[in-house]
Formats: C-alpha cells, sequence, structure tokens
C-alpha cells in the first residue's frame, strides 16, 4: 500500500532529522536495509533459475509433448530466464529507491545518483562546519 503524499513528506522529515542527529548510524541502517534486499533479491533469482533448470531437465525426462513442443521444458527455460534477470539486476533495483517501489511521478522524483547524494553529504558537511 502507498504511502500518501501527507506521509511521504513526514517520513522524508523524520529521515532528514535522523541524518541531521547521526549521520553515521542512519547511512549504516540504511545500507544495510539496502544489502539485505538486494541478497534476498540475489538468492530469490537463484532458486528460480535452479527451478527453471530443474523443469528444463525434467521436461526432457518427460514423455509430455503436445503436437511434438516439449512444453514442461521451454516453460523451464522461461523460469530460468526469470530467474537470472532477477538475479542480475536484484543489485540494481534495490539501490534505485528506498522503499519498495511505487510507480509513480513521486518514485522518480525521490530517485538520485551516486554523484547527486555524495553532492549532498558534501554539501551538509560543508554547512556544518
Amino acid at each position: 500500500m502507498p504511502l500518501s503524499e501527507h506521509e511521504q513528506r513526514l517520513l522524508d522529515q523524520i529521515e532528514r532529522a535522523l541524518y541531521a542527529e547521526d549521520p553515521k548510524f542512519a547511512s549504516n541502517v540504511r545500507g544495510a536495509r539496502m544489502r539485505s534486499l538486494s541478497h534476498r533479491r540475489r538468492i530469490q533469482g537463484i532458486a528460480l533459475f535452479l527451478l527453471g533448470l530443474l523443469l528444463l531437465v525434467a521436461g526432457v525426462v518427460l514423455p509430455f509433448r503436445p503436437i511434438g513442443i516439449p512444453v514442461i521444458s521451454v516453460l523451464g527455460f522461461l523460469v530460468m530466464f526469470a530467474g537470472a534477470v532477477v538475479a542480475i539486476f536484484s543489485r540494481r533495483t534495490a539501490g534505485d529507491g528506498r522503499r519498495g517501489g511505487s510507480a509513480g511521478p513521486s518514485s522518480a522524483q525521490s530517485r538520485s545518483t551516486l554523484a547527486q547524494r555524495m553532492e549532498q553529504r558534501f554539501r551538509r558537511r560543508f554547512e556544518e562546519h
């Protein structure tokens, strides 16, 4: 369930306050959350890939072939492909957005590149001193 605009603003305000109060703790917590999500997605992708491989082999072994097409093998290949895509792109999607990912303009605006985040950190440090 996506957050309302008001709830999103409040959450962003709380996050900024946490960064202002203890930036080291906030970055450690955020980094751990991102790594765990990325790790979980990668494991899910590997599991899907292995399931697809199992289906691919089962399709070759089993005699179920309507119209001469090994349907189970084709399905296995598609599952393998999906698993590989999830495993490969898990790192990218985990680092893109802060939260699960509601499609819309607010999530696109909340994303930032590494250079933008580094620039923001530099500005915060410069303003503190």
